[in-house]
Order: C-alpha cells, then structure tokens, then sequence
C-alpha cells in the first residue's frame, strides 16, 4: 500500500515516520511518501526524519515528494494539515488522487468534511481523527510531548466499497508500530468525543488565558469549565453523538483538574500570535450548540475573544 503524508510537521511526521520506521525495520510493507516543500524535503534528505517520543526516538531517511512532482498513484493520503491550510492542502495534494485513492483527514473539528466531499466526494473521504501532543521544533525535529500517541480511522455512510480493505491493511501496518490504532464500526462517535474535549478545552484555555489548573484555581473555575463542556455536549446530543459514559467522565475530569498544566495547542498559538483554527473549532461548535438550543455562554464569549485578538493584531499591523 502507497501512502502519501501531506507535510512531516508535528502530526503527518509523527504518525507518517512511524509507519516509515516500521517498513524500514521491514515489519509492514507499506510505502510512506511524504509531500513537502523545498526547504523541507531539503533537511529531510540533510538529516533524516528525526523524532523525539517518549516510546523512543528516531532518526530515518525517508521519501520525499513535491508538488510539482506528484503522480495518482496512491491508495491513502493522510491529511494532518492545519484547518486554516485547508484549502492550500487541497491544491497540494490533487495531482496524487488517482481513482482509486482514499483520503483519510485528521484534523480537529467537524467543518472540513463538508469541504473535501464537496472537492472530491464523499467515496473517497475517510473518518479519522489523532490524539498527540507534539511540535516541530526550529530545529526541524518532530517531538512528541506526552505518552498519548492515538490515531482513529474509520468508515463513513457512502465510502467507496475498497475503502474497508485498505483501512483494515493501514490497521495492521499501525499494529507494527509503537501508536495505538483504533478502527471502530461508529468513527464519527469518537470524532465527536475528541471534539467536545478539545473545544471546551481550547474555549476555557483561550477565553480566560490560562491552563486547566490556573483556571481551577478561580471561585467559579470549575463552574465555568463544565458550562463549556455541557455546551459542545448539547451539540453532540443534537447530531446524534453524544458522549458515552466513559468519554464524559474522562473529558470532565481532565477538565476540572486542580493544578494541571494541561491546555491546548490553540493557547499557545494565541498567545504567540500565531494563526489559530479558532474558526474551524470554537466558532463551529458555537454554531452547533446555538442550533441544539443552548444559549452557548462560555462559547460565545471564547469565540469573541479570539475575534478580538486577531482584530486588535490586524489593527497594530497596519500602525
């Protein structure tokens, strides 16, 4: 099986260098390319993937590809692009997607699934979702922050009929390899349970600039953190998901933690002033609830906050 990785960032080069590691170690026949950029194919050709991981770290050549290059001769391209390079991410990897090519996304959110059906149908367009912690440093080394290493595929209502066959191959590929795979019957169930976690983390994180435990230390902090939880749980009840018990007790947990460092990725991005899928995540979900019949408090105000920043960014810019 021919898989192309779009990017070797902290996702596509985590979970892409794993699958490229065991095929070197030649415990999986799969062929794992990764699409980059000049600069990028580059130091991979210098010095190798290079991957720092609480489960080992590791250092391999590996393919490369760009755009330019590109041929419709893959079975799977994993999309792990940031929401906001969507549709960039789309241009890049059209040139790979032969007839019978599988496209399995894991970014964040549920906004996205609308967009690549439209582009390429629903046939093709795969469920999946990742759970990892992880950067690229400046350095250009892919590191893993936690022990947490998850990546969630599964099959969704109107996938091409081969579509059951290649994920099941990509299952025992992952099964080689140090990260959990999991290919449930109901993927959109574990979908939605990673979006009602990371959106009413992200939301509380941003909205009031602190971690989970900085928040728990406030009067009304675990009030505030489970009004966002019970919020993005009325959309998920509305759509059909809602948490299973397990789930909801984990994220409500995780949530109210005194003293935790824990936050998501969005803050720090924030607070960089980098880019953030605040659209993709926080806006979405907001819309979610408000159609469940929520009044979305806490979502709304995250949602404001985000807007302000960029517009008070914007507005330096141009002085």
């Amino acid at each position: 099986m021919k898989i192309l990785v779009l990017g070797a960032g902290a996702t596509g080069g985590y979970f892409g260098g794993r699958l490229a590691q065991a095929a070197t170690a030649g415990k999986t026949d799969v062929e794992v390319t990764f699409l980059v950029r000049p600069a990028r194919a580059e130091a991979l050709r210098a010095k190798g993937l290079q991957v720092q991981s609480p489960h080992g770290d590791f250092s391999l050549p590996v393919r490369t590809v760009l755009h330019t290059e590109l041929k419709p001769e893959y079975d799977l391209v994993l999309l792990s692009c940031k929401a906001y390079d969507l549709e960039s991410s789309i241009l890049a990897i059209y040139p790979a997607v032969g007839p019978e090519t599988l496209i399995l996304p894991v970014l964040n959110g549920l906004a996205h699934y609308e967009r690549l059906d439209a582009e390429f149908g629903v046939g093709r367009v795969l469920g999946g979702c990742c759970h990892m912690a992880g950067n690229l440093t400046p350095e250009g080394v892919v590191r893993q922050m936690t022990e947490l290493h998850r990546i969630t595929f599964g099959l969704r209502e109107g996938n091409a009929p081969h579509a059951r066959r290649v994920l099941t191959q990509l299952e025992a590929a992952y099964k080689q390899t140090p990260v959990e795979p999991r290919f449930p019957e109901k993927v959109l169930q574990d979908i939605w349970e990673k979006y009602v976690m990371l959106t009413a983390l992200a939301s509380t994180n941003c909205l009031m600039r602190a971690t989970v435990g900085d928040l728990q230390a406030a009067d009304e902090g675990q009030a505030i953190a489970l009004r966002a939880l019970a919020e993005c749980e009325a959309a998920a009840t509305h759509a059909g998901y809602p948490s299973r018990p397990k789930a909801a007790e984990t994220t409500a947990k995780m949530l109210t933690t005194k003293g935790s460092t824990f936050h998501a990725s969005m803050l720090r991005d924030l607070e960089s002033g980098a880019r953030t899928e605040g659209q993709h995540i926080v806006a979405d979900m907001l819309k979610r609830s408000r159609a469940a019949g929520t009044e979305a408090t806490v979502l709304s105000l995250a949602w404001a906050h985000l807007q302000a920043r960029d517009a008070r960014l914007a507005r330096e810019t141009k002085a």
